[in-house]
Order: C-alpha cells, then sequence, then structure tokens
C-alpha cells in the first residue's frame, strides 16, 4: 500500500514533491497501488519509486524521471508520458493501452506482457528493453529505436513502423510482422537476419524498404541452408497463361520464382557483366512446347542450365511439356540431354484442376527434393 503522507504530497503538484524529495534525500518511495487517476505530475521525480499496480490512468507524466521505477501491473492506459524516463522501469504486465510515449527513453525498460496496443511509441528509445510477450498490436512505432530489444511473442498485429530502427534483434518470435503497415522505410540489420536465423516474413522485408536481392539471400546471410535461392521459369510469350498460373501456385508454396519470358531484357551483354561465379537462379523450369522450343533465348537458357549441372553435380534444369513437341518434333543436339531429365507432364493443364494439381504437386516435390533429386515421370 501507498505510504500515505507520501501521496498526500504527491497530490499537491509536481513542484511540491519534488522539492520533498529534494530535502528528504534516499527515501523510499512506496505508491503502491495509488490512486492517481488524470494526476497532473508533468516534471515529477518518481526515480525508483515503488508504483506497482498504481491507477494512473490519463494521467500527466509527461517529462517524468521514472528510471528504474516499479510500474509493474500499474494502469497507464492514455497515461502521457512524452519524453519521459522509463530507462530500466519494470513495467511488465502494465496496461499501457493508447498510452502517449512519444520520445520517450525506455532504455533496458522491461516491458515483458505489457500491454502497448494502439500505444504512440513515436521516436522513442527502446535499445534493450525486454518487450517479450508484449501486445503491439496497432502502436506506432515511427522512428522508434528497438536496437537490442527483446521481443519473442510480442504481437505487433497492425503495428505502424517507419523510420524505426531494428538492430541487433531477434524477429523471429515475434508475432503479426506479416500485418505491421509499413508509413515508411525501416532499417533492418544484417545482425537482425543474423538473430532471427532468417525468419522473417518476406512481406515485413519488403515493407522496411529491404531489396529483393536480399530478401532473397536473408536465410543464407543467416547461415541456414535454403532449399534453393530462386526458382526461374522459361517460356515463350505464347505460354505465358500457363507461366503466370505455375509461378504464382509456387510462390504461394514459399517457393521464390520469378517467371523469365523469352523478351525479357537479359541478352547477352548482361549476362556477359555478370561473374559467372554468382548463380542468378538456382533451378530453372522450361515449359517444353512448340513455341519455346524454337526460342533463341530458352534455347541458350537450357545450354547454361545443363552447363552448370555439369559443373556443379546438381540439377538445375527442369523442364515441363505441355504438348508433345520435345517428344515428337524437337531436333536439336541437346534433345538427349533434356529427355534424360524428368520431364512433369501438364499436358490437358486447363482443362481440370484435378490433373494440374496432381502435375503441380510433383514438380514440387522435385523442386523441394534435397540436392534436386528427381521424381519418376508420370
Amino acid at each position: 500500500m501507498a505510504e500515505q503522507r507520501q501521496l498526500e504530497i504527491l497530490k499537491k503538484g509536481p513542484e511540491a514533491w519534488n522539492e520533498w524529495r529534494k530535502q528528504s534525500g534516499r527515501v523510499f518511495v512506496d505508491l503502491s497501488g495509488a490512486e492517481l487517476l488524470g494526476a497532473g505530475l508533468r516534471g515529477a521525480d518518481l526515480y525508483a519509486a515503488n508504483l506497482h499496480n498504481a491507477e494512473l490512468r490519463n494521467a500527466d507524466l509527461s517529462r517524468a524521471h521514472l528510471r528504474n521505477a516499479e510500474l509493474s501491473g500499474a494502469h497507464l492506459s492514455g497515461a502521457h508520458l512524452r519524453n519521459a524516463d522509463l530507462s530500466r522501469a519494470n513495467l511488465s504486465g502494465a496496461d499501457l493501452r493508447e498510452a502517449d510515449l512519444h520520445d520517450g527513453y525506455l532504455h533496458g525498460a522491461n516491458l515483458n506482457g505489457a500491454d502497448l496496443s494502439k500505444a504512440d511509441l513515436g521516436g522513442a528509445d527502446l535499445r534493450g528493453a525486454n518487450l517479450g510477450g508484449a501486445n503491439l498490436s496497432g502502436a506506432v512505432l515511427w522512428s522508434a529505436n528497438l536496437q537490442e530489444a527483446r521481443v519473442t511473442q510480442t504481437s505487433f498485429a497492425a503495428a505502424h513502423l517507419g523510420f524505426t530502427l531494428l538492430a541487433d534483434v531477434d524477429l523471429s518470435g515475434a508475432k503479426g510482422l506479416d500485418t505491421v503497415t509499413h508509413d515508411g522505410p525501416s532499417t533492418i540489420g544484417i545482425d537482425t537476419i543474423y538473430r532471427s536465423g532468417g525468419n522473417i516474413p518476406e512481406v515485413f522485408l519488403r515493407g522496411c524498404g529491404v531489396p529483393d536481392d536480399s530478401i532473397t539471400y536473408a536465410k543464407s546471410l543467416a547461415g541456414n541452408v535454403i532449399e534453393f535461392y530462386s526458382c526461374f521459369i522459361s517460356y515463350s510469350r505464347l505460354d505465358q497463361e500457363f507461366a503466370e498460373r505455375l509461378c504464382a501456385d509456387l510462390q504461394a508454396e514459399g517457393l521464390r520464382c520469378w517467371y523469365f519470358p523469352e523478351s525479357a531484357k537479359w541478352g547477352e551483354t548482361v549476362w556477359g557483366e555478370i561473374d559467372p561465379g554468382i548463380k542468378i537462379y538456382d533451378k530453372l523450369i522450361i515449359i517444353c512446347s512448340q513455341h519455346s522450343l524454337v526460342s533463341g533465348p530458352v534455347l541458350r537458357e537450357i545450354e547454361r542450365a545443363l552447363q552448370r549441372e555439369d559443373r556443379e553435380r546438381s540439377n538445375v534444369l527442369f523442364p515441363v511439356r505441355v504438348d508433345d513437341y520435345l517428344l515428337e518434333q524437337w531436333q536439336h543436339p541437346r534433345k538427349a540431354d533434356v529427355l534424360s531429365k524428368v520431364v512433369e507432364d501438364f499436358r490437358g493443364w486447363d482443362q481440370g484442376v484435378k490433373k494440374y494439381r496432381s502435375s503441380f504437386e510433383r514438380l514440387l516435390d522435385a523442386l523441394r527434393a534435397e540436392n534436386g533429386a528427381s521424381i519418376q515421370p508420370a
């Protein structure tokens, strides 16, 4: 329970309170469970004060000194804490819904299990803060600093980020990152990628402004082997409809996939500028149709993929057929090499979902197989 004499002095206002603290020296401040609903405490010196379970809803604590304060279980919904010093304060389990913590100093604060839904944390310093299990749903984190913060089981559902610093933060256990609204770019440190094991939703990284090529390699940067860096579909523009469907379905399964039409401006000049040791793709799906197998760009991609297979001793080329041209009419020096590969049969892909899905699942299994292990043809 709050020490009654101290509570009476505090209710006289921050000036009287700060003067008393100056005179009283190091006396322990016990305001646990105090009723301070809507209190005007702007700039109050509450350093290391015990405010456990205190009623501080809608209180004005702007610029208050709450360093090392005990605020566990405190009721602070709607409180004004702008520019307040809450460094190393214990706010575990505190109710901070819709609180104004703009430009607040929460370095090393314990916010474990705190409810910060719809709180304004714009410009707040949360370096080293413990946000484990905290609820940041709908919170505004514009320009906030989350360096070294702990966010395991923290909910970011519908939170607003922009120009937020996420350095050396393990985001792998954070929840709702794929629902975050990005009001501007944010900074994601390489150390965050490492600490998170690359387990950060792509949509979150993209919203923060991380380039696609960096997103693609995020897991490999973390030291984890990924199934493949990227998968391209090479085809004639006349097979566009099938290519788009196949690409969309592969992406829906979590595969990094793009379609690479014959008209793409990736000619010899571009390829010549790229270090041959760099993998532009890890897997190449060739749509083997009457249209694609007479296309110069498609044929060049087949040749490059087969050469890589010889060098790397791994499966790179995944031909799929949508008609009989490959087997019956195609004449090419590399025909035997292509036929030696597993050719998934997508003939009739547009005539029924069951046939398409059966072929798709088999192709998906092949792409995901360890070391690109082949499957037997249908």
